[in-house]
Parts: C-alpha cells; structure tokens; sequence
C-alpha cells in the first residue's frame, strides 16, 4: 500500500549508510590489524591505505547518518518514529539538536562522530602507532556501529534502527483514527493526522545541554585514545615507548572529559532542583568515575616518563579507565538504574548487546595486560618517600580507590540482580558518598599541594622544608581566618563531620597557595611549563568551592506558617517551601518576597514564568527572578521545574517553583450553588455563614458606579468565619439590554466566591457561592543561597586552562624530538 506524504529515501538512505559504516570499519580493522603485524614495510604500508581509506569512508558515513536524521527531526518527517518521538513542532533549531541525543542511537551516533574525528586525527599524527592504535579504533567504530544497526541475526535483534517509520514500529494500530474501518488496515492517508511530534523531554529544554552532551561524548570518546596506544605498546611489546607520544592525548581526554562532566554539574544546578550542582546522582558517578582513573594514569604516565617508575601502574589504569567507560554505558543505558537516576536511558533491549561491548575488549586486553605483565619495564629500587614520584603514586592509588568506591555503590542494582541479594542504597544518599570522599578530597588537596615542592628521585628534607615552609604558613593563616569568621557551621552530621569539612577547606586552600607560589618561586613565573601548577590551582579551588557552597548552603525560604503538603516522591520538604500569594509580599529572613505575576506566553506555549520579585531588608536593592515550569511531555502529567538564580560575585540566589496552582485550575471541579433569600436570610458554607444585609438598586458606591437610568442590583453580604472574622462581599446582578451581567465578589482568605444570580418573585433574589481553594493565585517558593559558588566553576576553568598549558607544552617537546610528527 502507498501511504501519502511520506518520505522514504531519508530512512533508505540512512540505512545504507548505516550499513556502509558497519562494512567499511571491519575492513578497517583487518586493514590496520594486518599492517600492524605485516613483516615487509611495503605490505604494511599497503594494508595501512587500505585501512586509511575504509576509515574515511566509515568518518563519511558517520557523518551523512547524523545528517539525514537532523533532517527528519528539523523536517517534522514524523512518519518516523525517531522524528515522531524526540522532536516538536515549536523547537528551536538548537533544541533540535538536542533532539537527536535525547534518544539512545543518536547518542551513540555522537560518540560514533567524535571516533572517527579523533581517528582521523591519529592518522595524520601518529607515526609508527598508526597501525596498531587505529585496529583498537576502528573495531570500537564496528562495534558503535551494531548499536544502530538494526537487524535481526538468527532472531536476535542487533541494535536499534534511528530510521524506523511510526507504521513499522505498530505505534499506530491500535488508535481508530488512523485506521480504514471496512480494511481494518492502516489509512493510506494517516500522515496528515499526525499533527505534531511528542516533544523534546522538557529537562533538556536547556541551552547547556546543547553544549553538555557533545562534549561529555567527546570526553568518552576521547578515552580511547591511551588505551589503544596502552594496547598497542602490549602488542607491539614497546612497552615505553608509546607513553611521550600519547601523554598530550592523555592531557587531552582528561580535559574534555573533565569540562564535559562539570558542564553536566552546570545544566543540573540551572534545570534541575535538588538545590545544587551534584548529587551523586548515578549517571554523575557513571561519567565521574572513568575520569578519576583517567587522571590517576596521567599522572602516573608523568611518573614513568620522568623517572621509569609506575608503568605497569599506567597500563592498569588507562585499561580500567575505557573498560569504566564501557560499563558506565551498560549502567546507564540498561534501563537497570531507571529506578535510582534522573536521566537514565531507558532500556532499548539491548543489555545483552551491551555487555558485549564490555566483554569483546575486556578479555583481549586483560589477558594482554596479564601475559605481558613481567615483561613490562619494572625499577625494583622502591622510590624514596622524599621523591615526587613516590606521592604521586599515592595520590594515584587514591584516585583509584575512590573510583573503586563509587562504582561499587553505584552498582548496587547490577549487584543485586546478578547475586540475588537485596542490599538498599542509603537513604542520604549524598551523606553516605561525602562522609568518606571528604577524607578523599583532604588527601588529594595535601599531596596536591606538598607535591610540586618534591623533586623526582630525592629531595633533601631541609630544600623541602625550606621551599614548603612559606605557603604552608600562608594556607594555615587562610584557613583558620575561613573558620573562625567565614562562618562554616555545617553541624548536620555531628562534630566529627565539621571537623573534617575544615580541614578539606585547609586542603583545598593549601593546593591553591602552595602550587601559585610555585610557579612564582619553584618556576620563576615561566608559565609555558607551569601546566601542571596551574591546573593544581584549579583543583584546589573547585575543593574550597565545593566545600564552602555546600557547606554554606542556607535555605531562605523557611516557612514557619502556611505550609503546603507535597507528594513524598517529590523529596520536597514543606518547610523548607514559602507560599507566596499573589501581590502579598512576604517576609523571607533576609528578603521581602512578592510574587508578582505569571506569564504563560511561551513560544512553546508549554512553559509557564512566574515573576518573583525580591527586596533586601537591609538595602534598597531589589531584583526579580524568573522560575518557570515545564508542562511535561510524552503521555506524562504534572510539571517540571526550571530554576532562576541571580548572581553575585560571592554568592548565588538560588529559586525555583515547587508547586503553582494555576496550573491545577484545569482540576478544579468545584461549583456555584445556588440559594434562594431573603434580605435578613442567613446561608451556611463549609468554614461559617453569611446574611444578605440588604439588597441595592443601581448603587454608587466605591466598587460601583451606576444611575437612576441603569438597571443594576448590588447584594450585600457579611461573611462570617467559623474563627469569628468578619467580611464583607458585594456581588453585582445588571442588565444590560436583554443580557443579565454577573460581577462576582470573591473572599479569598475563606476560599469562596459568591454570585448575585437572579432576581425572584416575593423579593427573594438567587445567590450562588463557590468554594474552591484556587481563588487566588499562590506558588511554593523554594530559595537557596549558594556562597562563593563562582569558586566551583572558575576552579573548573583554570584546571582545564592547565591541562590545555600542558598539552600545547607535550606537543611542542614531542615535536622537537621528533619534527616529523
């Protein structure tokens, strides 16, 4: 049957491509695999074309794969499923590419991108690894490439196809609209109603997560990179001679994947409201951990260039580093943390697939890793206890442990659908990861700062006595001014918990000084090779920024009367939510509070603004922020909240809409009930009653204006709480040619409205009353103060500013060593 309006060649297209890609990085693989162990240069070099030429035609395919599926979704092809699925109508083009990312295939399809620039990159520069990197490569293409393949071998389902149309997928089938009545098929003309797709998940309606996902994947991608080249020296048995070369990679990855995680902390602390930038939230440890492995084998990498030391420690860690990432995508996209994390993938059905992934490199390169194992170059003369080398390796080993910690917590799910065992994640979830990476973060910051004042090998204890000695006095002066008067009383957790909070700020404040003084004293200011210190710097001021926004974090909005209930699931604590009617401003500790008004006037029209303005008790100053909430989308009900923060130089005012009730208007079932009166007649309402005092014609008062040629009655009521409060309420009843016109009068503070209705025979008039708790418009007010929260990010920015000091430097002195690369 020939269905209108739709569009096939895109979907055939991308399929072939799909194809393409899958052939031409197998061919690659062979290519690159036979070059590697060809014994003649002439036929390594043949296989090394050959294998250079099915890359570029996979990086081709790759590329127009994620071309025509941008088309579909900017196009509104919505007879396919993935356009039908991830896309809208009103989205703006940068969320369109956020489209593609929202689904599993087209995040892979990213990651798959990011391969083939990297590959491409490889073969231009990598000389006499080409081969042997490039097999690792391009089987990770090939294996990238049965994620989105779509095709059933021996009835197994192999991926997931991006180009599959609504029809083909039975979405329509059960929905009469779209079916023939007297065929029982599908209507040839189906296309024409679908009107619009379902819509983009409303949390990444966010710009950074345009920014965020293209480079996370970028950072995962990039890990590749020291393992392949780890592999390769395991092959080729060039056990060192692989690490000069590959350490601005090592650099590279480190950086990317880095900037890509805190660009995940940034869009969480401005979409999402759990009242900051990280919450051990699952899929966070999934991307935090391969990184902490990842700069454990950088600095042990820097170890063996320098002094021989640590290189079997360095394969082990760049081993373990990509097999995090390969796990961290099983953990992720098996649908098994769908329960524990806010942006989990859900499952495609694919979990066989995936652990797959994992196994396929898992044992070729541990049983490499192990064959080889004696043969790695190994110093057996322990290094001094006075040598930098020495602490770096703890600091390593630190890394490590604690990446080990995490995963296995994170794990618990797998763990207790593998064993059977049934052990609980704990309820402070965040309490139960900080209480021991606190005592991680003190160690990392000491050797962080004691360790640029070491040398490699040796170092006299007076030299180092001497060099530490000034910022050491400098960082114990900073600290304890931090916590004498900076006002860090974080007593949740006992005492003991304080105490080590002090002592991160001393570690975090002690990495800052004492690696800044370095490159004053320890390196005459020469910053092109002060990568390193620069870099320390940034850590030590992300620490200090960590431990002080956390630490620090006060709540505003403490309600100490009028409390709304929220649903538990919401993790919502009333008290800890003001309730702002409109127009009424409010006090607010250090604030006054008015909720102005709301503005639904979206170009989306899903999103809804609420103006909130803000005025500083012991200033003039003043401001408004402008939280919104998000209808959700794809068949779910309720809303999703969207912050707004206003920013100063030390300090964040952090806000967002627990609860509006504008929004539950379409809810409101409540009616008018009409009640016959006379004047003197008393009616009864849920919270009291109320006596008609009198009934005016034509009245001209101050709500009124009104003369003896009109035809206006005015009703006028007293209102009488159960509590014994008085109100008073004058609705109107006016005809205005043949039409009756009916101003309601409304008493907020008891819920109800009252109507003046009709006019009856005897004198009796018809007032109708309506309770409803939405009379007013109110919010639940949620607000943060984060101090020095500016140290989190600008501690972010100058580590990778560092890392990318040290790149540009291990380039420059792999160049002069060899000027062909």
């Amino acid at each position: 049957m020939k269905y209108l309006g739709e569009q096939l060649w895109p979907g055939q297209l991308g399929h072939i491509f799909i194809l393409v890609s899958f052939v031409a990085s197998i061919l690659a693989t062979i290519a690159y695999f036979k070059s590697a162990n060809a014994k003649l240069e002439d036929e390594a070099s043949g296989w090394r074309q050959f294998g250079r030429i099915c890359f570029a035609l996979d990086v081709f395919s790759v590329l127009s794969v994620f071309l025509l599926i941008f088309y579909i979704v900017a196009a509104h092809r919505f007879e396919y499923f993935y356009a039908w699925n991830h896309s809208e109508r009103s989205l703006s083009v940068k969320y369109l590419l956020s489209c593609i990312w929202e689904g599993q295939e087209g995040s892979f399809l990213l990651w798959t991108m990011w391969h083939g620039v990297l590959g491409l990159i490889l073969i231009k520069t990598s000389k006499k690894w080409e081969a042997p990197v490039m097999t690792v490569l391009s089987f990770a293409q090939a294996c990238l490439a049965t994620m989105i393949i779509g095709l059933y071998f021996f009835g197994a389902k192999v991926g997931s196809n991006p180009f599959l149309l609504v029809r083909e997928l039975g979405m329509l089938d059960n929905a009469p609209a779209f079916m023939d009545m007297e065929s029982g098929a599908l209507r040839p003309d189906y296309l024409s109603m679908i009107k619009d797709g379902t819509g983009l998940n409303q949390l990444l309606q966010n710009y950074w997560m345009v920014i965020h996902p293209p480079i996370l994947f970028l950072g995962f991608a990039s890990t590749i990179v020291p393992f392949a080249f780890a592999i390769a020296g395991l092959w080729k048995k060039d056990f060192g001679g692989w690490t000069k070369f590959a350490l601005p990679w090592s650099l590279f990855s480190a950086a990317v994947l880095g900037t890509g995680i805190m660009l995940g902390a940034l869009w969480a602390y401005e979409s999402l409201t759990f009242g900051g930038y990280w919450a051990w939230d699952p899929v966070e440890n999934a991307s935090l951990v391969p990184w902490l492995v990842l700069v454990a084998g950088l600095h042990t990498q820097v170890i063996f260039n320098s002094t021989g030391h640590s290189l079997r420690a360095t394969y082990f860690f760049y081993i373990m580093s990509f097999m995090f990432i390969l796990y961290s995508t099983f953990l992720t996209r098996s649908g098994v943390l769908g329960d524990n994390s806010v942006h989990a993938f859900t499952d495609l059905g694919m979990n066989f697939q995936l652990v797959m992934f994992m196994v396929v490199f898992a044992i070729p390169a541990f049983a490499l890793f192990i064959s080889r194992y004696k043969q790695i170059p190994h110093i057996q003369k322990e290094e001094s206890s006075y040598s930098r080398e020495f602490w770096m390796f703890i600091g390593s080993l630190v890394l490590f442990l604690s990446a080990l910690f995490i995963i296995t917590a994170t794990s618990l799910p797998v763990i207790n659908k593998v064993f059977g065992t049934d052990w609980a994640s704990a309820e402070d979830r965040e309490f139960s990861y900080n209480r021991i990476e606190i005592f991680v973060a003190i160690l990392l910051g000491l050797l962080t700062a004691i360790g640029q004042y070491l040398k490699y090998r040796n170092t006299s204890k007076s030299y180092f006595t001497k060099k530490i000695a000034l910022p050491t006095i400098i960082s114990i002066i900073g600290a304890a001014c931090i916590s004498l008067f900076g006002g860090v009383h974080y007593n949740k957790y006992g005492v003991g918990f304080l105490a080590a909070i002090h002592l991160g700020i001393f570690a975090g404040l002690y990495a800052t000084i004492a690696n800044a003084t370095y490159i004053w004293a320890g390196l005459k200011g020469k910053l092109s090779v002060a990568g390193g210190s620069v870099a320390h710097v940034g850590f030590g001021l992300l620490l200090v920024g960590i431990l002080i926004s956390s630490s620090k974090k006060e709540v505003l909005s403490q309600n100490t009367t009028l409390a709304l209930p929220f649903d538990p699931k919401s993790n919502e604590n009333p008290m800890e939510n003001q309730t702002l009617f409109q127009g009424v401003e409010t006090d607010m500790g250090k604030y006054k509070a008015t909720f102005i008004n709301s503005d639904s006037m979206s170009k989306d029209g899903k999103s809804t603004f609420f103006k909130i303005r803000f005025q500083n008790k012991r200033s003039d100053e003043q401001f408004d922020l402008h939280p919104n909430l998000i209808r959700n989308s794809k068949g779910q009900e309720g809303f999703s909240n969207n912050p707004d923060a206003k920013h100063y130089w030390n300090k964040d005012i952090f806000s967002y809409i627990s609860y509006a009730n504008e929004l539950d208007r379409d809810k409101d079932t409540s009616q008018f009930y009409p009640h016959r009166m006379n004047v003197g007649d008393t009616i009864y309402y849920s919270s009291g009653y109320m006596i008609l005092d009198s009934v005016v014609a034509n009245p001209n008062n101050d709500k009124y204006h009104f003369n003896s040629s009109d035809t206006a009655l005015m009703a006028s009521l007293t209102v009488v709480s159960k509590d014994s409060v008085r109100y008073k309420a004058r609705p109107l009843y006016s005809l205005k040619g043949n039409q009756a016109n009916l101003v309601l009068d409304t008493v907020v503070a008891q819920n109800i409205a009252i109507g003046f209705s009709n006019v009856l025979d005897n004198h009796r008039v018809e007032i109708s009353v309506r309770e409803s708790p939405s009379m007013v418009s109110f919010v639940a007010l949620k607000v943060l103060q984060f101090p020095f929260i500016r140290l989190v990010w600008l501690g972010t920015l100058v580590m990778v500013i560092g890392l990318i000091m040290s790149i540009v430097r291990r380039v420059r002195l792999n160049q002069r060593q060899d000027p062909v690369i």
